[in-house]
């Protein structure tokens, strides 16, 4: 069964995913990033270009030609899923397919629509009987 970690009050949701990726390679993990839509997708994949400042994350989109051999990829729909250890999601649903992974990372802000739809997704993930972990990254937490 899926593992589900909800991370909450981070202050820059795409940062805070780059820093997941960067830490999920540097522990030989492959990593899914799901992003609703292509304007959210190319920020996601702009920013991975950028961070972290001192390192490189590989990374493509799932339709690439590269995806095979890409442990980061980005997809805007479900698509062909390459690998199934981590999804981040960054959709404010849950995503229809998390449960062909080992593990999905949810990341919520602080913001009053953020919290809301999180709730909704972690009523829907609890009420199907996942178990699933908090991280509050709120005020000095997050790094």
């Amino acid at each position: 069964m899926t593992r589900i970690d909800f991370y909450t009050k981070v202050d820059d949701k795409l940062r805070f995913a780059c820093r997941l990726c960067a830490k999920a390679l540097s522990q030989k993990m492959r990593v899914n990033v799901y992003a609703p839509d292509a304007k959210l997708a190319d920020r996601i994949d702009h920013l991975l270009w950028q961070e972290p400042a001192t390192g490189f994350i590989p990374h493509c989109r799932a339709e690439s030609p590269l995806a095979v051999e890409t442990p980061v990829l980005i997809h805007t729909s479900e698509g062909a899923l390459l690998h199934d250890t981590l999804l981040i999601n960054l959709d404010a649903a849950w995503p229809p397919f998390f449960s062909k992974f080992q593990r999905l990372i949810e990341i919520v802000g602080g913001d009053t629509h953020d919290t809301a739809s999180a709730r909704e997704r972690f009523r829907f993930y609890r009420d199907r009987g996942y178990d699933i972990s908090t991280h509050d990254m709120g005020a000095g937490h997050e790094r």
